[in-house]
Order: C-alpha cells, then sequence, then structure tokens
C-alpha cells in the first residue's frame, strides 16, 4: 500500500515546481479527468462567488453547482485550513 502522505507530499511539491500556467494546464490535464477538472474549477469559482457576498441561488444560477457543493465549500472557507483563501487573496492581487 503506498504511504499516503508521502504520495500527498509528492503530489504538492510537483505542483509547486510549475513555473508557469501553461506548465500547469499541461500537468493537471495529464494528472486529471475532464470531469475531475471541472469540478475542481466549479469549486473554486464558487469560492470566489461565495468570497464576493452572493447567495447560494445566484451561485446556483451562475455555476450550476449544487447546494451540496456549495456548502460543501462554504464550510471549508468557514472552518478550512485556509487553503481558499489564500489562493483567493493571490488571485486579487
Amino acid at each position: 500500500m503506498i504511504n499516503d502522505e508521502r504520495s500527498h507530499a509528492l503530489l504538492y511539491k510537483a505542483i509547486v515546481s510549475l513555473e508557469s500556467v501553461e506548465e500547469c494546464q499541461s500537468f493537471f490535464e495529464d494528472l486529471c479527468t475532464v470531469s475531475e477538472l471541472r469540478a475542481m474549477a466549479q469549486r473554486l469559482e464558487v469560492a470566489q462567488f461565495l468570497d464576493e457576498g452572493l447567495i447560494y441561488n445566484d451561485i446556483l444560477q451562475r455555476t450550476g453547482a449544487s447546494s451540496a457543493t456549495i456548502s460543501r465549500v462554504n464550510r471549508a472557507l468557514q472552518y478550512g485550513a485556509g487553503g481558499y483563501s489564500a489562493v483567493l487573496a493571490k488571485l486579487k492581487e
């Protein structure tokens, strides 16, 4: 069995080694399915809209995300590890 902590660390190290949007795009296109990429992109978009103060119904209309997804992203924004907040702050720069 693969050590999850070690494999996660390898993934994170690989991601931070990428030096451009193009490298990142190529890596994620190889790593993920189209559905996985869509799901991750949708969650980030939902996080952005929640951060901007939009309500669930508006986010649902704009993104097509389920209420469960919106709720999960909101929980992560409120009580998670701070990853969404850190990324959203960097995207605003």
